[in-house]
């Protein structure tokens, strides 16, 4: 069985592995709520643009302009699709970097519990070692109790 010390030496690797990991997984879902609202302000903008057009066809509008607009529309619509693979990319490393995260903070949760089992059966060998000491001088003070009567 490693020592103690060995075990607290890989718990507090264990612990800062586990930290990195967290670390990690706060700034992919920061990443991920600004790809959302970049996502969500591509939508906004292409909705603003569609109505505008809406109201330009039935205002009256020359080819050139609707062709314009319909092609403005096209390439925010790609940038929309595009997001929505960065999405899902960031998606991907999130739940990496979350299963990542659990992996640490189950080794470390490990480790803590072979240190916990250690000092407990170092606890019961002392204990042990202890209840044998009292009774050996139980036993002489018994024997010298025995001959002087």
């Amino acid at each position: 069985m490693a020592s103690p010390s060995s075990l607290n030496t890989l718990i507090e690797l264990a612990q800062n592995n586990a930290d990195q990991a967290a670390k990690q997984l706060q700034q992919l879902n920061s990443t991920r709520r600004d790809a959302e609202q970049q996502l969500n302000t591509l939508k906004t903008y292409r909705q603003d643009y569609a109505e505008r057009l809406q109201k330009a066809t039935e205002d009256g509008i020359s080819a050139s302009n609707y062709h314009n607009f319909r092609q403005f529309i096209a390439t925010l619509d790609e940038a929309i699709a595009q997001q929505n693979k960065v999405l899902a990319q960031i998606g991907a490393k999130l739940e990496s970097g979350r299963q990542s995260w659990y992996d640490e903070k189950r080794r470390l949760n490990s480790y803590a519990t072979l240190l916990s089992r250690q000092v407990q059966q170092r606890t019961i060998r002392d204990n042990r070692k202890e209840q044998r000491d009292n009774d050996e001088i139980s036993a002489r003070q018994l024997r010298r109790s025995g001959k002087v009567h």
